[in-house]
């Protein structure tokens, strides 16, 4: 993708909304926020988080009509959305995107990496490049979303996240890809966390369960019997939701987590104690 990436800026509405927080309001206001996977599931219901407090957020993701609906969402609510169809894998269009974004806003004061792949395949049934494609989006999306996005970055204040998952640490049958890529997700925003934290930039990583209402978790329990499975396997034998990782997101992002680096914040409702399996390993013949 070259560097004529299509980004849309929307005129400024009023603000104002009654959602019940335990958070002070605005407690954002005027802050720059950039989500990669923005355009629905985790990714987006942050960004709305975010634009609720007062951020101003860019949505990216692959897919315009996806980004303009949850744009428009968030404009309707009150906020300020704008969108950027682009695909992480491609560094130049992060790159030209994320230079648009500061000259219209300023320094970002939020990145977020939430563009994420993934697909259940056997490790004996999956393509070289059905691998590589999972590594790429995850992997090499976040690195390249980062490392764009270093001159854009406030700096001291900006706030990295990037969403990672339990496969980084624990194996799961059928998620070879998502294991490998996760687990690299985490070190290297530790890594960031290291070499970046000298001028004031954090870095730190939300490790989401079994989440409700989201692609992957339909992906991953297709029927109502892994569902209640997988329940099962949780110690508060319920999968968690999309507002409290939106809620634990913004408390990574607000001046209360301001000595908040490197870490792994796990939410999961206990999976990982446990180590569960998302699907049914098949016997072998």
């Amino acid at each position: 993708m070259g560097e004529d990436v299509p980004i849309r800026f929307p005129v400024r509405v009023l603000f104002c909304s009654s959602m019940n927080s335990i958070f002070r309001e605005n407690l954002l206001q005027d802050k720059v926020a950039f989500v990669t996977g923005g355009g629905s599931g985790i990714g987006l219901r942050m960004a709305e988080r975010f634009a609720a407090h007062g951020c101003k957020v860019v949505l990216a993701g692959r897919k315009q009509e996806r980004l303009d609906a949850a744009a428009d969402a968030i404009r309707a609510a009150g906020g300020i959305a704008e969108t950027a169809c682009l695909d992480v894998r491609e560094y130049s269009a992060l790159e030209a995107t994320l230079q648009k974004t500061r000259q219209q806003f300023g320094d970002l004061d939020i990145l977020l990496c939430a563009a994420a792949g993934n697909f259940p395949a056997p490790v004996a049934g999956m393509s070289a490049n059905g691998f590589k494609a999972v590594i790429d989006i995850d992997l090499l999306g976040t690195f390249n979303t980062c490392r764009a996005a270093y001159s854009c970055l406030r700096k001291p204040g900006a706030s990295i996240l990037a969403i990672s998952a339990n496969h980084a640490t624990m194996p799961i049958a059928f998620q070879s890809h998502v294991c490998a890529a996760k687990a690299g997700v985490e070190l290297l925003i530790k890594t960031l966390a290291l070499e970046w934290g000298r001028e004031g930039i954090r870095a730190n990583c939300i490790t989401p369960g079994g989440t409700d209402d989201t692609e992957g978790m339909r992906r991953l329990a297709p029927t109502e019997e892994i569902r209640r499975r997988i329940e099962r396997g949780i110690p508060l034998q319920r999968l968690g939701t999309k507002d409290e990782l939106a809620d634990l997101a913004l408390f990574l992002c607000s001046e209360a987590a301001s000595y908040i680096t490197g870490a792994v914040y796990v939410c999961d409702g206990g999976q990982s104690l446990c180590r569960t399996e998302f699907s049914p390993i098949p016997a072998v013949k």
